[in-house]
């Protein structure tokens, strides 16, 4: 499907990628990209993501039948009710946010106000690199996008959101917003608190000056994660945080055990603890490797 104008607001690295991957693919006649900052517009500009860089909202949505919001979880409600008198009426909206239920329970009234829809998205591509400079065209490919439409989304509007991932090289899977948010929190957002701890306990100033130096590649791959933006991350887990705080209490609860069988030098537990885990790890990219999808 070709589309005649998409609007992208936020150029960061998914929206910029976005914009070179619709570009790339020739998935438009026109892309336009809104941005808060005037530097941005400079640096989006000669990275060629858009034909059309703006700071002005209602310029960059005018007429377009896509519009995906690439900002932080907290500044989509107010972006969106800000572009309501200048949406096309029809237009799809849709985000990349790593929570859905919230966004999905805040923004389909914002768009159904304006004649539109909205229909939730997570690609589930990114990189602990910020900012547009990071954008690749080719983040997508082979990328489990999650569609999340609400109880009065339109199918043929989610089936526009479907088609428009797989049409970026993604992989598009559809689920409640409920259902999306319990198994990120797992997957996701669960990663990023572990890689944060350890990055911030490990690199304490309270330690030896010789730490950071025996940190090596194992420390290195684990807290890669923890290098993304805070204020993105602030955001998620303020968004999901009755799921997080549960799949805490549990994993909390797990290294509790493994603590124990420490202390009693239950070698056997201990030995189980590892080998279930690269079991299920084994297996887990085993099936990962055979099918991308």
């Amino acid at each position: 499907m070709r589309w005649h104008s998409i609007s992208l607001i936020g150029a960061g690295l998914l929206g910029g990628s976005l914009g070179l991957a619709i570009k790339r693919r020739q998935l438009a006649a026109r892309v336009v990209a809104c941005v808060r900052r005037e530097a941005a517009l400079a640096e989006c500009r000669k990275l060629n993501i858009a034909d059309v860089v703006t700071q002005d909202l209602s310029e960059a949505v005018h007429g377009s039948e896509l519009v995906i919001l690439c900002t932080p979880l907290s500044q989509m409600a107010e972006l969106t009710s800000q572009m309501r008198p200048f949406l096309q009426h029809g237009a799809i909206l849709t985000d990349v946010g790593s929570v859905k239920g919230t966004v999905v329970q805040e923004l389909e009234p914002l768009a159904r106000q304006a004649g539109a829809h909205f229909v939730g998205s997570h690609p589930m591509a990114g990189s602990e690199k910020t900012g547009v400079a990071a954008a690749r065209a080719d983040l997508f490919e082979n990328a489990v996008c999650l569609v999340t439409p609400g109880r009065s989304s339109p199918t043929e509007a989610v089936v526009k959101v479907e088609s428009f991932w797989q049409s970026v090289g993604g992989c598009p899977l559809r689920m409640t917003p409920e259902a999306h948010d319990d198994l990120v929190s797992r997957s996701s957002h669960l990663p990023h608190v572990v890689a944060a701890e350890l990055a911030n306990y490990v690199l304490s100033p309270v330690h030896p000056k010789e730490q950071a130096l025996v940190c090596a590649n194992g420390f290195r791959d684990t807290t890669r994660i923890a290098g993304s933006s805070p204020e993105m991350w602030r955001d998620i887990a303020l968004a999901n945080r009755q799921n997080l705080s549960r799949v805490l209490g549990v994993f909390i609860e797990d290294l509790q055990e493994f603590q124990w069988a420490l202390e009693r030098q239950n070698v056997t537990a201990i030995e189980e603890f590892f080998a279930k885990a690269k079991q299920r790890r084994d297996h887990w990219h085993a099936n990962a490797a055979a099918s991308p999808e």
